[in-house]
């Protein structure tokens, strides 16, 4: 019996020591991806705390501990309200109109440009199609007033020309929703593109001139080679993409949004900074934002298990 417990943890112990071991030998690896954990942990994993917040009525005099739990109230009165079904359409809608008009672009740019051979136009193209990524949505929001603006907007100089009436884009509720797309695909159709212009450049060569000895026109190596050789970076970044499905864009929607197109732009994460910062009812704020949170939980592992039954190479 002992020589038997003895042969049982000999392999457990070695399998430990080699453990140790390999972390030894990869260290600096380790080190270099400790401020990345350290990040992560204090940023992401610690403030998950204060989810307590959504079970109570949360009191700034009171404190975290002396606030009482109201249990599952906050959330129903997110649902109860009359302004639920407007923000969470105005949500869905926004949301999956940029998933399928800003998803697309980028790869559409990337298989364009892969199809250039002249370097030096390549180049320029690229470069100026991902530099507005890293302008600020306040900027982005005066090149739109100095475009759009209904007086002295270049945009409506030019109707004023031809002879149309002016129309005011900033203000007008139906011209909402177009800026905010048209601005979202200006603004991050380069820097998506970045990753499927990388992807397309780990293609093997032999298979387009495998094509073209097959009699392959371009559309069909397009169809046969190039789509199938990206696919799978499509599948990861839609995945990545269906986990923020709820998330439509606080930044940019809340520069655009103002009290006479509101109807139409008021998505969950305006309407939480609106209760929990402007009229300090923190604890519903917490309880929407973990209800959109668990919403995207699921639609992530929904996405990812939908992806590895149509394909069973991702992941």
């Amino acid at each position: 019996m002992r020589q038997n417990a003895v042969a049982a943890t000999v392999p457990l112990y070695r399998k430990h020591t080699s453990i140790w071991k390999k972390l030894w030998q990869c260290r600096v690896l380790y080190l270099l991806l400790l401020p990345a954990l350290v990040y992560f942990c204090l940023f992401r994993y610690a403030p998950m705390f204060g989810l307590v917040i959504a079970f109570k009525r949360y009191n700034l005099l009171l404190g975290f501990w002396g606030s009482p739990w109201v249990g599952l109230e906050n959330f129903r009165h997110f649902v109860e309200g009359v302004y639920f079904w407007n923000i969470i359409g105005n949500t869905l809608i926004i949301s999956l109109n940029k998933l399928l008009l800003g998803f697309s672009a980028p790869i559409i740019l990337a298989l364009l440009l892969n199809e250039v051979r002249v370097s030096w136009f390549k180049r320029m193209v690229q470069t100026v199609t991902y530099l507005p990524h890293f302008i600020s949505w306040v900027i982005v929001y005066g090149l739109l007033v100095a475009l759009l603006a209904p007086g002295d907007g270049f945009v409506n100089q030019l109707l004023m020309e031809y002879g149309f009436d002016p129309v005011n884009f900033l203000t007008e509720v139906n011209w909402v929703r177009p800026l905010i797309y048209i601005s979202d695909i200006w603004k991050e159709v380069g820097w998506g593109a970045i990753l499927y212009l990388a992807a397309l450049a780990g293609i093997d060569p032999h298979l387009y001139e495998a094509a073209r000895m097959d009699g392959a026109s371009r559309l069909r190596q397009l169809w046969h080679v190039t789509l199938p050789g990206i696919r799978n970076v499509i599948m990861i970044l839609l995945i990545l993409r269906m986990g923020s499905i709820l998330d439509a864009g606080f930044d940019q929607i809340f520069i655009l949004a103002n009290s006479f197109n509101q109807e139409k732009a008021d998505i969950i994460d305006t309407w939480v900074y609106r209760q929990g910062i402007e009229r300090l009812q923190i604890g519903l704020a917490t309880a929407v934002g973990l209800f959109k949170s668990v919403i995207g939980t699921l639609l992530l592992v929904g996405a990812n298990q939908l992806a590895k039954r149509f394909d069973g190479q991702i992941w």
